[in-house]
Parts: C-alpha cells; sequence; structure tokens
C-alpha cells in the first residue's frame, strides 16, 4: 500500500491530528487526546507488520486510538469504584480518603496504596508482599474498615 511507503514521520504528520480530533471528540479532554494520540503512534509503529492492508491507515490508526481510550475510561472507572468502596458514598474526595490511607499502619497502609492507586489485584499485591491472595484481600478489608470508622468519627464530631 502507498502509505506504507511513507517513513514513520510522514505517516505521524499525516494522521496526528486526525486521531488527536477522533479522540478529543470521543473523551472532551485535551490532555488525555494528546497522550493518547501519541501512545496511538507508538503501539502503531510497535505493530507496524500487523497491519494488514483490509482498512485504510487511518481506519486502523484509530482503532488502536479507541483500543487505548477505551482501556483508559476502565482504568479511571475502576479507580472511582476503588474509591466508593471506601466512602460508600459519604461525600469526601480522593485526596482526603488518600490521607487517610497515609495515617494507617503497615501494613494496610501499602496494601490500599497498591488497590487504589495501582489498581493491582489482591493475587498480585500477595505476590509484592510474599504474601497470599487471601492475605491481601482481608488486609485491605480491615484497611478499608479503618478509613472508613475514621471517615464515620470526622462527620459524627
Amino acid at each position: 500500500m502507498e502509505q506504507l511507503n511513507q517513513s514513520y514521520e510522514e505517516i505521524y504528520q499525516s494522521y496526528a491530528k486526525l486521531v488527536y480530533g477522533f479522540l478529543l471528540k470521543k473523551c472532551h479532554r485535551h490532555d488525555l487526546a494528546e497522550d493518547l494520540t501519541q501512545e496511538t503512534f507508538v503501539i502503531a509503529l510497535e505493530k507496524l507488520d500487523t497491519y494488514d492492508h483490509s482498512c485504510k491507515i487511518s481506519t486502523w490508526l484509530c482503532g488502536i486510538a479507541n483500543n487505548l481510550l477505551r482501556q483508559e475510561f476502565r482504568k479511571e472507572k475502576e479507580i472511582e469504584l476503588n474509591e466508593d468502596i471506601i466512602t460508600e458514598n459519604i461525600d469526601w474526595d480522593c485526596v482526603d480518603i488518600l490521607k487517610k490511607v497515609h495515617e494507617l499502619s503497615e501494613p494496610y497502609r501499602e496494601v490500599m496504596y497498591l488497590r487504589l492507586t495501582a489498581n493491582l489485584s489482591f493475587s498480585q499485591i500477595g505476590e509484592i508482599m510474599d504474601k497470599s491472595e487471601n492475605w491481601a484481600r482481608v488486609t485491605f478489608y480491615r484497611g478499608k474498615t479503618r478509613i472508613k470508622e475514621a471517615i464515620e468519627d470526622e462527620t459524627t464530631m
């Protein structure tokens, strides 16, 4: 295909604005659209040999961008869900919750950070801390309980 005879730089110059516009229209966030546009082209360069010419290169690039955006939305939703696990409709923002996490003793603090900010599974947390998955679950639950109690104490004062 003629488009692949272009250098990577020429492909980027030809399609970066299109990919950015596609992402911006879907997410309405300039910073995220810029980051994902760059990531799209990094992945495209790595996977250029998988491009099978069954669609336009612009369609292929937008498909990569769309997949990246869906992954980002999933991550953001998981973080929101993890935050909701702790607050359960208490009007606290993420910074306040992280302050409470920071006040926890070890190992609760580290398990909570790994789960809430790094979005790791209990299995991964157990592996990192050289413990079992069940230990990570129980430790997270106990940390969550301590944070909820601290929040309840502050809201009833």
